[in-house]
């Protein structure tokens, strides 16, 4: 077997409009709304930073301009910062997008699913393996998700999407797979759903939003057919690739945060919130202290 090419470059669609949090988002961006100290996204770039990425590249929408500004220079603070003599802040905010890394941002120009904007990302990614990452789906681990899938990537050499055992009522919510688990927590694909219903879901293990995928899958989605929610599906073209190469689920070891949710936003809220190393402990006491009616 051929040696598997390195993971060098990360999509990240955050074109999505945010719906279930407005009116935070009517002037932000879903993406960058903070879990204690940092927005969503930079704990998805942090991740991918940690399995060895350095290319990030951002499908937005009009609508979503913080982002780049984000992970921009920022001169006039960092001036600021400086002259005042605010060493450990000016080392914070420098450290959102370390030196390594290069920011690509390409639009979206219709919200069309979850296909549709990887495949924005096609000639940016040309044809080497990539991994994607959704920042609602905010995954805490050791070693980080997105690294565990990395080294199966490198073992295998093939697709390798992260996955969680939901309960059999929410499997409406998620892309849903099947197939044989060749070793504890590794399971080689012989299909995958998108939000079947309860009764018709093969397996309780659903997709959650980190893939490593093959550049091959960009051809299935260029010929994708509109499907769940009348939009082009990631899952369909993940589905089609299943016909020509091996694919495997992982149930990865972490924790999720669906922080596209309010009460998975606000979970991870309290979490992070306790584990922070600098306002962990007066919220532990805080919390400890809480009269719960």
């Amino acid at each position: 077997m051929p040696m598997p090419q390195a993971i060098t470059k990360a999509v990240f669609p955050v074109a999505g409009l945010g719906t279930r949090f407005l009116p935070a988002t009517k002037a932000t961006p879903k993406e960058m709304m903070p879990v204690v100290d940092k927005p969503l996204i930079q704990y998805a770039v942090e991740e991918a930073y940690a399995a060895g990425i350095t290319e990030m590249i951002f499908v937005t929408g009009r609508h979503k301009r913080a982002i780049e500004d984000h992970f921009d220079t920022a001169y006039e603070l960092e001036h600021e910062l400086e002259a005042a003599g605010k060493s450990a802040l000016l080392d914070v905010v420098r450290s959102v997008k370390p030196a390594d890394v290069q920011c690509v941002f390409v639009r979206q120009p219709v919200a069309n699913g979850l296909g549709a904007a990887v495949l924005c990302a096609e000639r940016l990614v040309g044809n080497e393996p990539f991994a994607v990452l959704l920042a609602d789906d905010l995954l805490v681990g050791t070693p980080p998700v997105l690294a565990q899938m990395v080294e199966i990537h490198g073992r295998h050499g093939r697709s390798v999407i992260a996955t969680e055992d939901v309960p059999r009522e929410h499997t409406r919510r998620y892309g849903i797979v099947s197939g044989q688990e060749i070793t504890p927590g590794l399971t080689s694909l012989s299909g995958i759903i998108e939000k079947p219903a309860p009764e018709h879901a093969p397996t309780t293990q659903a997709v959650v939003g980190r893939y490593i995928l093959s550049s091959r899958v960009f051809h299935h989605l260029n010929n994708a057919k509109p499907g769940a929610g009348g939009e082009i599906q990631l899952t369909d073209g993940i589905a089609a690739l299943l016909a020509e190469e091996a694919v495997y689920a992982y149930r990865y070891n972490g924790r999720r945060f669906d922080c596209g949710s309010k009460a998975g936003y606000l979970e991870a809220t309290v979490q992070l919130g306790l584990e922070h190393p600098e306002a962990g402990p007066a919220f532990a006491e805080y919390i400890k202290n809480l009269k719960l009616a």
